[in-house]
């Protein structure tokens, strides 16, 4: 496999792909209806040619192999092309077993949350640990170039791969992760969500303990025993188990967390004797779980406790992980990636427990498949009993039938009933306009949406820098 062909290349995973494809020394372009950046400038930065649109005569005779992005369906002109000629073809997860996988000691980082942070911890802590291993993770970590990377290839035996639950191609609708050949596997915790493409928590549970059953006799499986429906997957396991989390009967307990300068301490023990203290730049109770995971991964590979410490210490975060993306008379904006129920909870928590005084705004935008829909509505209701001001924004997915779609205001009707002060925003531009005309110094405002949420971001931030005439507010309260 030489010259390959990669169609919808500007999907983060495949143009991350592409690149880890050409530092091999192998041939690559792509193709895509919507070429800009920032994937257009990575594409280009790396000398990968990226072709404007879906031909036809994009396929040459030359190709050795196409690799089919999985929002890529029948139809497509190059897609249609491949098949007609019966070209080689593969999907992303398949290409990444074929090319990387095989050969190495894979480490499979699993669950409905957590995954990129936590394998983006596992894979610096096993660099900095001296296991030059290769990592492949489904966000920017900044321990990774000295701009951040979603990867990078080491000469080492380790692959630290984040294992994402989505179907694979438009002729392989099972879970990617199934595809990852795991020699360790963690499964932080398992929760319904995706549903465009699973009908139920039982089928979600179900592509789980499927990749539990990959895992080999000699092999480890990781489970978060603080989630129910981790735990549900232990009698699945043909190899070693242990648990991770809070509670008591954890083979891997953290215990006594503290919030210390903007990160978290919190102590270890393993299997009910100490194993250590340790501190990381990162703020919440679901981060001190990611946490655990990667130190019983470091562990299980040999690491020392001091060595994983000094990494934990070392970690320089993930792009849109509650980033700060600007401090502008007094209000500390955040960019965050949180768009489930559970994850909107538990990012708002670690915050409020970093900050008990702050007035903290979170600033809502319902966009993925899952958070557009009803079945979230109660579960929404209580997501952010840790805020102070809630401002949600129009549902993404207009087009769902009104009975299937997430009702806005009865969401803020249910809020308010919790002792939050919550609103319907019209337009991103409102929302703007609500919060420079409010806001006061030490305020916390966090954007929350797994999309562009239109640009918000730069737009507060700038407004803030010019903010209008407001009233003088005094209180932490709504």
């Amino acid at each position: 496999m030489t010259k390959i062909h990669l169609i919808g290349i500007c999907g983060t995973a495949m143009a991350t792909l592409a690149a880890m494809l050409k530092q091999q020394g192998l041939d690559v372009r792509g193709s895509d209806q919507d070429v800009y950046p920032p994937m257009s400038d990575f594409l280009a930065a790396q000398g990968i040619p990226t072709l404007v649109g879906y031909r036809a005569e994009h396929i040459t005779s030359d190709l050795d192999i196409v690799i089919v992005g999985n929002a890529i369906s029948r139809g497509n002109p190059e897609l249609e092309e491949v098949l007609d000629r019966k070209i080689r073809y593969r999907s992303l997860p398949e290409a990444i077993r074929e090319q990387f996988l095989w050969g190495a000691r894979s480490i499979v980082i699993a669950g409905t949350h957590g995954k990129t942070t936590t394998t983006s911890l596992a894979g610096w802590v096993l660099t900095h640990g001296g296991l030059d291993p290769s990592v492949l993770v489904g966000g920017i970590a900044r321990n990774f170039g000295p701009n951040g990377s979603s990867y990078r290839l080491g000469q080492g035996r380790d692959f630290v791969i984040e294992g994402d639950e989505y179907d694979s191609a438009f002729f392989d609708k099972t879970a990617k992760f199934l595809k990852y050949l795991p020699d360790i596997a963690v499964v932080n915790n398992v929760e319904f969500d995706h549903a465009d493409i699973y009908a139920d928590f039982d089928a979600v549970a179900l592509a789980f303990r499927r990749l539990v059953n990959l895992v080999p006799r000699r092999g480890l499986l990781l489970i978060g025993s603080d989630s129910a429906g981790a735990r549900a997957l232990i009698d699945a396991a043909r190899s070693r188990v242990e648990t991770f989390g809070m509670r008591t009967d954890a083979d891997w307990q953290a215990h006594d967390p503290v919030a210390v300068d903007g990160g978290t301490r919190f102590g270890v023990r393993r299997g009910g004797s100490p194993f250590g203290v340790f501190e990381m730049p990162l703020l919440g109770v679901h981060n001190i779980r990611n946490a655990l995971a990667a130190i019983a991964v470091a562990t299980e590979v040999g690491i020392s406790p001091e060595r994983i410490g000094e990494g934990l210490r070392l970690f320089a975060g993930i792009k849109r992980r509650l980033e700060i993306v600007g401090v502008v008379d007094g209000v500390t904006v955040y960019d965050d990636f949180a768009h489930h129920p559970t994850a909107v909870a538990e990012t708002l928590a670690g915050l409020r427990l970093a900050n008990p005084a702050a007035r903290i705004w979170a600033v809502f935008e319902p966009r993925s498949a899952s958070s557009c829909r009803r079945i979230f509505q109660d579960d929404f209701a209580r997501a952010f009993d840790a805020a102070d001001e809630v401002v949600v924004a129009p549902v993404f997915r207009s087009t769902l039938p009104e009975s299937e779609r997430l009702s806005i205001p009865q969401l803020v009707g249910d809020v308010t009933a919790r002792g939050r002060r919550a609103r319907e925003a019209e337009s991103l531009d409102g929302i703007v306009r609500v919060i420079v005309r409010e806001h006061r110094r030490g305020d916390l405002v966090v954007l929350m949406s797994n999309g562009g949420f239109g640009g918000i971001h730069q737009k507060l931030v700038r407004a803030l820098g010019t903010p209008e005439p407001r009233a003088v507010e005094s209180g932490s309260g709504p």
